[in-house]
């Protein structure tokens, strides 16, 4: 679940509590191109306020205009209504009167936000960074929270909907200095919670100052990653320098269920690096080969800012489930900029 749709959950939760009639929307299908996926969220309030998105703009000026419809209406009524399907873009004609791109059609479930508990409850557990599954009848338009599982996708068969909603994806940087600084920035636009770990005062102090949105966590950088703890929405990188920091702190990485791990250095380096982890602690040969290293994608990259790129380019490519078209090679990531 992107952040956003956690946005449009906060919001909805807020305007019900102040007394307003919200409507929820949810893309529970697409054909051709659509800018946003299945699971996508818009909330719109009874006096047309809106937050997210369900296509980008193309649809959400017809749909403020049926919500205030159905909340006028459901105000007025004996019972609440129940949810209903919206289609956009089944023919040409409707793709091209709306805008929807290459002749993309959208298919939403519509409801009313009735009782605003669930929406609190599972705010709370995100939070936790738990995954939770909401079924949606459409008969009653009751709402039920389930643990998820990883992987699990948007389920509509006309009768239930059910969706999965996960944590922030976040990025745990092992060191503070000018490399860690220039990928924090990078993944913040890139709408990664991320924390850093650097037990050098001098190092964090400077990186708080110049970067309050990371949040530091105090200690030593292998406790910090056992303690916080690493989930298969989370990514780490080393980027001391110094082994007596990064090699703890990947040592239980890379038995953590960290979706990836990475350290920055040379070829020559993290043979060197891998030798140690083998020799000295008790990784097996599938946990050292989950180690990214040189880190990055192989883009000749040089200055901080185009290692960080490389780096947060290569975490999103692994997180997305893409196979790398760009083996690393002799002009890689920090081969020239790391020895």
């Amino acid at each position: 679940m992107e952040s956003l749709d956690h946005s449009v959950l906060r919001d909805a939760l807020a305007w019900h509590g102040a007394g307003h009639r919200v409507s929820l929307i949810t893309v529970v299908q697409t054909w051709g191109s659509a800018p946003r996926p299945p699971g996508a969220l818009l909330a719109i309030r009874d006096d047309g306020v809106v937050s997210g998105s369900v296509s980008g703009g193309c649809v959400e000026d017809d749909l403020i205009a049926r919500t205030q419809a159905t909340l006028r209406g459901s105000a007025s009524a004996a019972e609440p209504d129940k949810p209903s399907v919206i289609a956009y873009g089944v023919t040409q004609e409707e793709a091209a009167r709306f805008g929807l791109p290459c002749g993309g059609s959208l298919r939403l479930v519509q409801e009313t936000l009735i009782d605003a508990s669930w929406v609190a409850q599972l705010l709370a557990r995100i939070e936790q960074h738990q995954l939770v599954a909401r079924t949606l009848d459409m008969a009653s338009g009751a709402v039920q929270l389930h643990d998820a599982a990883r992987g699990q996708a948007l389920q509509f068969d006309g009768a239930t909907l059910s969706a999965v909603f996960g944590p922030k994806w976040r990025l745990l940087l092992i060191g503070a200095g000018q490399i860690s600084r220039a990928v924090a920035q990078m993944a913040g636009l890139l709408d990664f919670e991320v924390l850093c770990c650097d037990p050098r005062e001098e190092y964090a102090s400077s990186l708080a100052a110049e970067l309050p949105a990371v949040r530091l966590i105090a200690g030593m950088p292998d406790d910090v990653v056992r303690e916080l703890p690493a989930d298969a929405h989370t990514a780490i990188v080393a980027l001391t320098h110094d082994p007596k920091l990064d090699d703890m702190a990947l040592l239980e990485a890379l038995k953590s269920d960290a979706f990836y791990v990475g350290a920055l250095g040379s070829r020559l380096n993290q043979q060197k690096r891998k030798q140690r982890l083998s020799e000295h602690f008790d990784l097996t040969a599938a946990e050292l080969a989950r180690l990214h290293g040189p880190v990055g994608l192989a883009l000749g990259a040089r200055t901080p800012g185009e290692i960080a790129l490389s780096i947060m380019a290569e975490i999103i490519q692994v997180k997305n489930g893409v196979a790398s078209p760009l083996p690393w090679g002799a002009t890689g990531t920090t081969e020239r900029a790391c020895t």
